[in-house]
């Protein structure tokens, strides 16, 4: 195989930022050919599809790919739950025939944020300061999947890496800069250490 095209298909645009650790996820686990990567974006189609197994069947069709990444948020209910929901979309998915799907379903169980609280380097150059010095005391890698609001911490810590002023700090676009701390590949962790299902 030359090369791999995968398609996230997730909730939100914001679920995005997913799509670097998912690539990273393939490089640990042997994929070396290179690696394409789309997110299924609804949002220009009127309407856009609604319903989980509508989103599938559309991304198959506007976004061919080998494999499929199919997100839901926990959102409180257990992983098993979110994983059959998937699994019964995926099985009323309609496809042209013959074909096969590859796809492997994405559960963050705590949100999505604390997957990117791993990186220094990746929270400062996100922030548009790759040279900061501040201290920005990152939690315990073993502790990260029980923060109560992982995502709240992701966005006070690019807060004081930028080191600006409270001032110019309300001027800046956070969940922008959030979408970028995924997209730099200096999280040092293994497959072991990312949050449990």
């Amino acid at each position: 195989m030359s090369d791999l095209t995968y398609t996230l298909v997730s909730d939100g645009s914001s679920d995005a930022s997913l799509m670097p650790i998912l690539t990273w996820l393939l490089r640990v686990n042997g994929v070396r050919c290179a690696v394409q990567e789309q997110w299924a974006d609804f949002r220009w189609l009127r309407p856009p599809p609604t319903g989980l197994t509508a989103r599938i069947t559309r991304a198959v069709e506007l976004f061919p790919s080998e494999l499929l990444f199919i997100h839901r948020d926990a959102e409180r209910e257990p992983y098993h739950t979110r994983r059959d929901e998937i699994e019964r979309a995926v099985a009323d998915t309609t496809f042209e025939e013959g074909r096969q799907l590859a796809w492997v379903c994405v559960v963050p169980v705590r949100m999505q944020e604390a997957w990117l609280l791993f990186g220094e380097t990746a929270i400062r150059r996100a922030a548009g300061n790759p040279s900061g010095t501040v201290h920005l005391g990152l939690p315990d890698l073993r502790r990260c999947e029980d923060l109560p609001n992982p995502k709240r911490m992701l966005h006070d810590l690019i807060l004081r890496a930028t080191e600006l002023g409270a001032r110019r700090r309300t001027r800046l676009s956070v969940g922008q800069m959030v979408h970028r701390v995924g997209e730099y590949p200096s999280v040092p962790i293994s497959v072991r250490h990312l949050p449990r299902r």
